[in-house]
């Protein structure tokens, strides 16, 4: 039984774990690693989903080409890294325009207007690009999973934490652009002939601009659109519902360094002003806990002030060592040890202020080597489990 309070706890009462932090603070191998170990050790059906454009997931999980369909890495991938899996790993990573192809189908009034809008030349070059439409289409991906019920458990590795407030923000804002005075400007005179004094300017500028037939293009392809709303309002609506759900936490990671120790406290207060559920905080890349050691500091110390007398007692050991060299090492290394204890316990300082943030903190250290398979990540989710 893990103990009260553990990251394996945590993801042993959740559905969906949504990982978030700023660039290159190791969250997608983090998310990667997480959903791993659930994997092996809490068993059920467990997805790693990632929105991060970043394909550094495949690699790790030694799958070539993860797309929109979810694939499962193979229990042979497990036993070859030592670990004999309870339950099953699946990984996929969102296709944007594929997502968006799905939504149409799913969401469209009709056949002729669910052609019209897959056959609209606007739709085909912007439906990967278009206001929103990434954050957007991962909400609606990662609803549409969940309600699958195929999964036992989704974690979702997002974009950096400002896109990832962006992310939390999609489906709302994407409701506002449908019902918005932009919008309404430019498909008004294409729903009736009557075109208002104040926008007929407007639009004789924007003829001479772009060109009659590329606003016409524009307002066909928001005319179809908008025949979707309700449905995009609905699911938008369910996906707020969802993220505020009990069945949802957020995991926030990090490492102690300035900036984004910065962005995690800010993602942090962002979450509750939400009232959305901060299950855990990852803090990567933490010194290690012997640097706080007081006998560690007195060895350190009296390399600092007896190195010359050291370095000449280890002389007659290493005689093919020149002994000022080896005062010079002594010296430095003991400097160094108490400049990194110095920073090892202002990190401690701030994993105390953290830890009064989130259900649980976990701390993990340097690794000797990157983590770039199955192995290193379930060696890095066992360092998430303790």
């Amino acid at each position: 039984m893990s103990p009260p309070g553990s990251f394996e706890r945590l993801l042993g009462a959740r559905e969906i774990v949504v990982t978030c932090g700023s660039g290159g603070v190791g969250k997608t191998t983090t998310a990667a690693a997480a959903a791993a170990c659930a994997a092996a050790r809490l068993g059920g059906r467990v997805l790693v989903l990632t929105v991060d454009p970043a394909r550094r997931l495949a690699n790790a999980l030694g799958l070539e080409g993860i797309g929109n369909a979810e694939r499962r890495v193979p229990d042979r991938a497990f036993v070859d890294a030592g670990v004999q899996p309870t339950g099953e790993l699946w990984a996929a990573m969102l296709d944007t325009k594929q997502s968006w192809d799905a939504l149409v189908r799913r969401h469209a009034p009709d056949d002729a207007t669910r052609d019209q809008i897959l056959a609209n030349p606007l739709y085909r070059n912007i439906s990967g690009r278009f206001v929103q439409s990434h954050d957007y289409i991962a909400m609606e991906r990662l609803f549409e999973l969940h309600s699958s019920g195929a999964y036992d458990l989704i974690v979702v590795d997002t974009p950096p934490s400002r896109n990832a407030l962006d992310f939390l923000d999609a489906p709302e804002r994407m409701a506002e652009f449908f019902s918005s005075r932009l919008l309404r400007w430019l498909i008004v005179p294409y729903r009736s002939k009557l075109v208002n004094l104040a926008s007929k300017p407007f639009y004789q500028v924007a003829d001479r601009v772009l060109g009659s037939q590329f606003l016409s293009d524009i307002a066909e392809f928001f005319i179809l659109f908008q025949s979707m709303y309700d449905g995009f309002v609905e699911r938008s609506r369910a996906v707020e519902r969802l993220l505020a759900d009990r069945r949802t936490t957020f995991v926030i990671v990090s490492t102690l360094e300035a900036a984004p120790a910065r962005e995690a406290e800010v993602f942090a207060a962002e979450l509750r002003r939400r009232r959305l559920h901060l299950g855990a905080m990852v803090l990567n890349k933490v010194l290690p806990d012997y640097l706080l050691d007081d006998s560690g500091a007195q060895v350190a110390e009296r390399l600092v002030r007896d190195y010359l007398w050291l370095a000449e007692a280890l002389a007659t050991t290493m005689p093919e060592v020149d002994g000022e060299l080896l005062a010079r090492v002594l010296h430095t290394i003991g400097q160094s040890f108490s400049h990194f204890r110095v920073v090892a316990q202002r990190e401690s300082e701030q994993r105390s202020e953290l830890a009064r943030v989130p259900d649980v903190l976990v701390s993990v250290p340097y690794f000797d080597t990157d983590v770039y398979d199955l192995a290193g990540l379930l060696r890095l989710g066992e360092r998430l489990w303790v």
